[in-house]
């Protein structure tokens, strides 16, 4: 009798802990790759691809890609501190 009453209320508690597991969603990466697509990241990724079409191109040099990948991850990480901190609980 006992366990009848108990068991039932386990159970939905589990299940409901499970739902909200599912149901949580890493903010900072939504905002990120809404920020990958914006009119600036995609011209500064694109500068990134040919940089690195360049240098793999080349047998032997010592220009790397790194200012223009900077350039991308500032980009990207500038578009989503304006909105990131409005999204956290």
């Amino acid at each position: 009798m006992f366990f009848d009453k108990i068991f039932p209320k386990l159970l939905s508690v589990k299940a409901q802990e499970e739902a909200e597991e599912e149901e949580l969603q890493d903010a900072q990466q939504i905002l990120r790759d809404k920020c990958k697509e914006t009119e600036h990241a995609l011209k500064l990724a694109e500068k990134y691809e040919a940089c690195n079409e360049r240098v793999r191109s080349r047998t032997r040099t010592t220009e790397n890609c790194s200012e223009e990948l900077f350039d991308l991850l500032h980009a990207i990480d500038h578009c989503v501190t304006k909105d990131l901190f409005s999204k956290l609980k």
